[in-house]
């Protein structure tokens, strides 16, 4: 078997097998409720599976690129993404940093991490570092594993490290740029027709559940805020195509990625399109959008720094 292949697939396997494990084991075997899942555990598991496919797919139809070696450098790179990406998961998901006037949206500036990992270090290292750090974020914040979501969190690192299939950086930035674009019109326009849906994610910190208010404004646009702060940076900064491209890819993968999780509960949850789109999608995608614009471009040129200071 080629060697990239097998690493690959080891990745993508592992990633499924860790999952099963914590939630199957840890969840049901030892009780642990910080590792269940809510209902239709099967459905949610065959959702894993299909975007599992997805990053199996986009390798198999790309796999003479050199993005997809997988050694011993990008397995360190795999496990340092995970760990941070779950402790600053856990961190401003409420565990440490409440910020109840925004409690509606949970505030995400974690998500630069699976983006910056990987567009700095390929598209597998960035899919293990969203994938298993949201899980493991999951399991420290305590509001027990939604594993469909962390699949979808894996796709935005991945989907972020996809830039690298390019030798030319610029190439294909715009088509990205305005595919996104697109998706998050699509977005807010279905925000103003359903303004009345409930945002499925509104956390009540001073209960400790779940609520059912109505989406604020704030979030309803947020993914068009997003959009226009990263058309800022890839305008204002194109002399940095590094910056450019991270932060373009990046806003892609948060799209892509992020919809699947959320259009996987129209099956799994029974939401309507419009609630799964309006209710889960905007509260987490818009926010996520923000905060890559800001920190992505900071990650990008602080490791460019560290690279010319090392001599490499």
């Amino acid at each position: 078997m080629d060697k990239k292949l097998q690493n690959v697939m080891l990745t993508l396997v592992g990633v499924l097998a860790l999952f099963l494990l914590l939630i199957y084991v840890g969840g049901n075997l030892m009780g642990i409720e910080r590792l269940q899942t809510g209902e239709n555990p099967v459905l949610r598991f065959v959702f894993v599976i299909v975007g599992l496919l997805i990053a199996f797919f986009v390798y198999y139809f790309t796999r003479e690129n050199k993005i997809w070696e997988v050694g011993t450098r990008e397995v360190v790179w795999m496990a340092i993404g995970a760990a941070l990406y779950a402790v600053f998961s856990w961190l401003f998901n409420g565990s440490v940093f409440v910020v109840p006037s925004l409690s509606q949206v949970a505030l995400r500036p974690a998500i630069a991490v699976p983006m910056f990992f990987g567009y700095a270090f390929g598209p597998v290292v960035g899919f293990f570092t969203g994938a298993v750090g949201n899980m493991f974020g999951d399991a420290l914040t305590g509001f027990g594993l939604s594993p469909q979501w962390s699949i979808g969190n894996g796709l935005v690192g991945f989907i972020a490290g996809l830039a690298l299939l390019f030798k030319e950086r610029k190439q294909g930035l715009n088509t990205v740029l305005w595919v996104s674009g697109a998706f998050a019109l699509i977005g807010a326009i279905m925000y103003f027709l359903n303004r009345t849906l409930p945002n499925m994610l509104y956390f009540d910190v001073e209960n400790n559940i779940f609520g059912d208010a109505q989406i604020t404004a704030f979030a309803g646009i947020s993914i068009l805020v997003g959009f226009v702060l990263v058309l800022l940076v890839r305008f204002f900064m194109g002399s940095n195509v590094d910056v450019a491209a991270a932060v373009t890819w990046g806003m892609l993968g948060n799209i892509l990625g992020i919809g699947f999780a959320a259009i996987s509960d129209i099956w799994i949850n029974g939401f309507s399109p419009a609630a799964a789109i309006v209710g889960e999608f905007l509260p987490a995608a818009g926010p996520n959008l923000i905060f890559a614009a800001v920190l992505v471009p900071l990650l990008v040129v602080a490791y460019a720094s560290v690279q010319r200071q090392s001599g490499r």
